[in-house]
């Protein structure tokens, strides 16, 4: 028994490393600048929300943050998807890379309310900019064989250096404020932190600076084919698209409060936070680098309900354990199942997509994802200011339950995943 695991295992590996291998040189590339950014991004979303705080504006302010910088993500998600067709998918990663550095920098330069919330609109038009390149990029970039391996690598390597950001981001406002002989807690400290990740999240566009962009079909470039498409698979574009919907307005809910529902309500300090939010980083990583092989074991969408449906009763224990440890534990094991199905689902969707819509059903999903973060965290922070972090957490386990229904419903027990093949004349994905 022991004998024949070491052989499926060793298998496994040999199999994973050969779809690895296979990353062409764009890609590869592409890899680079995810492990820059990530470790920056991970600094950064740990320490933004104490930085505003520090600066003494409230929960209500935070909440308004996110709502501004997604809801201008939803508003340009489809022209964004246009632009990033018209100016190719290495153009729109340069610029979306360096606008998001630009913000954060200018944020901490000029910390006023009005900049802030100027620079979260900023934020938002690079954020949707990278959010609809990225898949396309992603499938024009690999073959069938390693396609999954790629979308859960780069993810998953995204998760690894972001857990390393979090790590360091609990430690960074300790050392930039000694160097400034202020506190740790202080604004001078928390924004010296988020300059230097500033200046990082810039080196990370380097590496995009060198990928070669392919020259479009006309076809590919057509301004009327995503239209046409969605008017021709309406069907098919609710039922890719609106269980992500309900999953961000219940992630919108209480996903950036975490570092604030730990301080509040478990009453840590930043350094433990860090530690957390790196470790739980770590957990998503590696859960999304081990989902390409179990995806192609169980089926795509049998592998999204299962570890979508498993993540649940995790959620319930992380918001009302009443220990810490507790908490910690629960939210270690459902950030990994809940994310480790996210780009396994992106290559559904793209698989089950015509080429020259890609960019338009990128779009569509990112705005789904959107709405629910312009709508949910204004919600949520005048929920916490009012009751506690409770209602907000009731709030996202029943649309979390309701969203794995409807992922079970439309493409195992109703098949609609076979009817999009067949009207999107696709790849075969499941």
């Amino acid at each position: 028994m022991k004998r024949k695991f070491s052989a499926i295992f060793g298998k496994t590996l040999r199999d994973y490393a050969a779809h690895v291998i296979a990353f062409r040189p764009n890609a590869r590339l592409y890899l680079l600048n995810v492990v820059l950014v990530g470790a920056a991004m991970g600094v950064f979303r740990l320490l933004f929300n104490f930085y505003v705080l520090s600066l003494g504006f409230d929960e209500v302010l935070l909440g308004t943050l996110v709502t501004i910088s997604s809801f201008t993500a939803l508003l340009a998600a489809l022209p964004m998807g246009y632009l990033a067709d018209l100016l190719g998918r290495k153009i729109s990663l340069l610029i979306s890379g360096a606008v998001m550095a630009l913000a954060i920098a200018a944020m901490v330069l000029w910390p006023s309310a009005g900049m802030l919330i100027a620079m979260n609109v900023f934020f938002g038009l690079a954020q949707s900019l990278a959010a609809v390149t990225m898949a396309p990029f992603l499938m024009e970039n690999s073959g069938e064989q390693e396609r999954t391996y790629l979308f859960s690598f780069s993810s998953g390597l995204q998760m690894v250096a972001s857990s390393v950001g979090n790590w360091i981001g609990g430690y960074m406002p300790g050392w930039v404020g000694a160097s400034q002989n202020v506190a740790a807690t202080d604004s001078l400290a928390y924004g010296g932190a988020l300059l230097i990740i500033a200046l990082a999240a810039a080196l990370g566009v380097l590496p995009l600076a060198l990928l070669k962009s392919p020259s479009l079909a006309r076809s590919e470039r057509s301004v009327f084919a995503p239209i046409s498409y969605a008017v021709k698979h309406p069907v098919t574009l609710t039922t890719l698209i609106f269980p992500t919907l309900l999953i961000s307005i219940g992630a919108g809910l209480i996903m950036p409060f975490m570092n604030i529902f730990f301080r509040q309500v478990h009453h840590q300090p930043d350094t433990s936070i860090g530690a957390l939010f790196a470790w739980g980083s770590l957990a998503m990583g590696l859960g999304l680098l081990i989902a390409p092989p179990l995806a192609d074991r169980m089926g795509k969408i049998r592998f999204v309900v299962v570890t979508q449906g498993l993540s649940i009763p995790f959620l319930i224990l992380l918001g009302f354990a009443p220990w810490f440890w507790l908490s910690a534990a629960a939210y270690y094991v459902r950030v990994a199942l809940m994310n480790m199905s996210t780009p396994v689902y992106q290559t559904f969707v793209m698989e089950h997509v015509e080429p020259p819509a890609r960019a338009t059903v990128a779009s569509l999903t990112s705005m789904a994802w959107n709405f629910g973060w312009v709508i949910s965290p204004l919600i949520s922070g005048r929920l916490q200011v009012l009751y506690g972090f409770g209602p907000p957490f009731i709030g996202t386990i029943l649309l979390y339950v309701v969203a794995v229904f409807l992922y079970w419903a439309f493409f195992m027990r109703w098949k609609i995943a076979e009817r999009i093949e067949v009207s999107a004349a696709a790849v075969p994905g499941d």
